[in-house]
């Protein structure tokens, strides 16, 4: 397998159609990554201002519930808007990868996401059942004397689950395939091609997705930077001003980072969709 093919394809493809971009953030809602803590006691102290405290102890029990209670279903609702929507993203740059590799000179959103919908419940569904897999063992493991050793190997057991789960996904799209027989699909071509997954998975994993991953988070590091040393000056005026310069900045760079973030995501996923046609011998166009 060529691997600079596919690696120069992947940012043609991405490059040439950047509405890929797009489906590439949307991908990225589904993709598990953390968000920036900014939630820590700011006070000189480390103790509840007596005015919070008192405010807290003034509100009827039953409201702190209800309130709970909305939270707990606003955040459900969320979660749900981002399945939904990682999902759809994760099949249309897959269906838009195959399209440009096949010579597609455009590619609409309106018709990459209309045409996502049919394989929506098979993705969602393979995607769940191998999440619930991995937690079910993981927790055996946990729990279990004899598995504690056996967790040394869950790094390279997730890199094998995450790659198989890659291709099956790409297989439910470009062959139709159903849940059960694109793992199985997925886990034969995988046996019959593991020299060339190995180094595809350390050239997007190492390599393209660590090092994007650095470049996109070192500017939050630098965007900590007037909260630092407003902690470290320990004044309560210059820890407010830092902490204001640092979500102004935060704010600011924010729409840069999902921009760039999604074009991360759009490249490794191009690049996973054009192995799996090369690997099943679909050439370019």
């Amino acid at each position: 397998m060529e691997f600079g093919e596919i690696l120069s394809r992947a940012w043609k493809i991405i490059w040439q159609h950047k509405i890929l971009w797009i489906f590439g953030i949307l991908a990225s809602c589904a993709s598990g990554n953390g968000g920036t803590n900014f939630g820590s006691n700011f006070t000189s102290r480390g103790q509840t201002p007596q005015q919070f405290e008192r405010m807290l102890n003034n509100i009827d029990p039953a409201v702190i519930i209800m309130i709970i209670a909305v939270i707990i279903v606003v955040a459900l609702i969320f979660a749900l808007i981002a399945v939904f929507v990682g999902t759809i993203g994760r099949i249309g740059m897959i269906r838009g990868t195959l399209q440009a590799d096949q010579g597609a000179a455009s590619l609409s959103f309106s018709d990459l996401f209309s045409g996502s919908i049919p394989y929506f419940w098979r993705v969602f569904g393979l995607n769940l059942l191998v999440g619930v897999a991995v937690a079910l063992v993981f927790i055996v493991l946990v729990v279990s004397i004899i598995g504690i050793p056996c967790l040394c190997l869950a790094i390279p057991a997730s890199w094998l689950v995450g790659v198989i789960l890659q291709q099956a996904n790409i297989a439910v799209v470009v062959e139709d395939k159903g849940i059960m027989d694109a793992l199985r699909y997925a886990w034969e071509l995988f046996k019959a091609n593991i020299g060339n997954y190995i180094i595809m998975a350390l050239i997007l994993g190492l390599g393209v997705s660590m090092l994007g991953g650095l470049i996109i988070g070192l500017p939050f590091m630098m965007i900590l930077g007037p909260l630092f040393f407003g902690m470290l000056f320990g004044a309560e005026r210059a820890m407010n001003t830092g902490l204001i310069i640092s979500l102004v900045c935060l704010v600011a760079f924010l729409p840069v980072a999902i921009v760039l973030g999604g074009i991360l995501h759009s490249y490794i996923q191009a690049a996973w969709t054009l192995t799996y046609l090369r690997l099943t011998n679909r050439q370019a166009v």
